[in-house]
């Protein structure tokens, strides 16, 4: 991504001639135009062009010259970050980090894993994919994960989970007041929430239990929280804050505490 420009990315205008000789603007769609957008090393482009993609993700729509082209369901982005070589990158802002579902930490590879990536990349054989479901099953299963049923005590727990890396907030931790500049928004309620349903479906129950919700918290969170000056100078990562809150943290709501629906 680091050549884009936001046009490369959701499209622009072109002027086209029709056999009469006649010249009107017609809408050339860029390459967001797909249903899986992998955007390799984001963090070299520009911030224009990481900003292309904002409405994309939230709204599944482009705007470009006054009109509105709405994205085919169902609709993902996937983007890397090369932790090597931070010179001349460009951070994402807080907003365009918010709408990514997960952050997902790729270590290196092992020794089986190795052994694979060579297999399929030094002989001559071409693996060839198979589709495992089409677009409207997935749009199926998006909406059967939202019917998964979430007991009060679950939500309350996963709400006091996201409220607890608020700092001087009614549940901040200590770990939180310390190392913590600003805390989730909203969205990271919605993503613990949803991912627990999903391992909910995946584990075949239709009920979320207090595990879902904390085996999906660090991957929901990592990338919503923002450290202050004290933990970057102690490289505190943002784990290590989200694990003591998990450990501070009780399925059970404070005495005297209601339960929040």
């Amino acid at each position: 991504m680091p050549a884009c420009g936001p046009s490369d990315i959701i499209g622009t205008n072109i002027i086209s001639e029709a056999p009469d000789g006649k010249r009107a603007f017609s809408f050339q769609p860029g390459p967001i135009f797909a249903q899986i957008v992998l955007a390799d090393e984001i963090n070299r482009a520009t911030p224009k062009t990481q900003s292309a993609l904002l409405e994309a993700m939230q709204e599944h729509s482009v705007t470009v010259g006054g009109t509105i082209h709405r994205l085919v369901e169902p609709f993902f982005v996937l983007a890397t970050q090369n932790p090597i070589e931070q010179e001349g990158t460009y951070p994402l802002p807080e907003a365009q980090l918010d709408r990514f579902f997960f952050k997902l930490i790729v270590n290196y590879s092992g020794r089986e894993e190795m052994a694979t990536i060579l297999d399929r990349t030094t002989r001559s054989e071409w693996p060839q994919p198979e589709r495992v479901m089409h677009g409207d099953e997935i749009l199926t299963w998006q909406s059967l994960v939202r019917e998964v049923l979430l007991a009060p005590p679950v939500q309350d727990y996963a709400i006091r989970l996201v409220m607890a890396t608020h700092p001087q907030g009614e549940f901040a931790t200590p770990d939180t007041n310390r190392y913590l500049r600003f805390g989730a928004s909203p969205r990271g309620a919605q993503a613990v929430v949803l991912a627990a349903k999903v391992r909910a479906l995946l584990q075949g129950r239709f009920n979320v239990s207090f595990e879902d919700v904390r085996s999906v918290y660090l991957p929901a969170m990592r990338h919503r929280v923002l450290l202050n000056f004290e933990a970057q100078a102690e490289n505190v990562p943002s784990d290590q804050v989200l694990a003591a809150i998990l450990n501070e943290v009780k399925e059970k709501a404070p005495e005297g505490a209601p339960v929040v629906r």
